[in-house]
């Protein structure tokens, strides 16, 4: 139970990785407020599977007062707020000289902007408690960029600079701030993709094989646990040797 009373909010919580945090939070002790785009269904679920220590709460991560209601209604609801989980994210991939104008902004303002507004929301709550967690989900597409992904990799990019410089701001009042980044990650996503294209990645990854969704949130918990408590503007990359 390493996250026993603790009060989280996970931002796109209802599939691949953020549903396998949200999981892995609640059996380690946790209450998790989740958000979710547009996955009714599946949101109730999660609800119903996990009644009294999880609530869906439908928010579009680009919506800074949203966030602010979601925070309110975390510690109405949980009584507090210690452990935030920015994971919400789309792709919108296209080589830059197909890419338009729209699929630069949704990217941006969905993955980088909607990480600063779940970290301005949840701040006031933490520096009253003189204590908080926020976890950003990168990727290793941010380190090392990747062709037909540089609104996707300038996103990703972005929240590791801004995580680094959130742990430098607040370290003195007890806050931290890291980034996981993983790699070829099996999910929802990706099971879409062509078989000859899953090989030929596949074929990159020295461990042979994807990793799995669970693997990600393994680090989150750890993370966010105590035994965490002096790692403060890490990037963990998860990716089985692929970067």
């Amino acid at each position: 139970m390493l996250l026993k009373d603790k009060v989280a909010i996970v931002t796109g919580g209802t599939r691949g990785i953020g549903k396998a945090i949200v999981e892995a939070f609640v059996r380690e002790g946790a209450k998790v407020v989740f958000t979710y785009a547009g996955s009714h269904e599946k949101a109730k679920e999660l609800e119903n599977q996990y009644k009294n220590q999880v609530l869906a709460v439908q928010a579009d991560v680009k919506d800074f007062e949203k966030a602010q209601e979601v925070v309110e209604k975390t510690v109405e609801t949980f009584g507090g707020l210690e452990i935030v989980v920015n994971n919400a994210g789309i792709t919108r991939d296209n080589l830059l000289l197909r890419m338009t104008p729209e699929q630069w902004h949704e990217v941006l303002e969905t993955n980088l902007t909607g990480v600063f507004n779940y970290t301005k929301a949840a701040l006031r709550v933490m520096l009253r408690a003189r204590k908080g967690v926020f976890i950003n989900l990168s990727s290793v597409v941010g380190l090392g960029g990747n062709a037909g992904q540089a609104n996707y990799a300038a996103a990703k990019s972005g929240i590791i600079a801004f995580t680094k410089s959130v742990a430098k701001e607040l370290g003195s009042r007890n806050i931290r701030a890291n980034v996981v980044a993983p790699g070829f990650i099996e999910t929802e996503m990706t099971a879409q993709l062509p078989e000859q294209q899953l090989k030929q990645w596949l074929e990159q990854i020295p461990m042979r094989r994807a990793g799995k969704p669970e693997e990600v949130a393994s680090v989150c918990v750890f993370l966010a646990s105590e035994m965490a408590s002096y790692v403060s503007g890490a990037v963990i990359v998860v990716d089985g040797a692929m970067h």
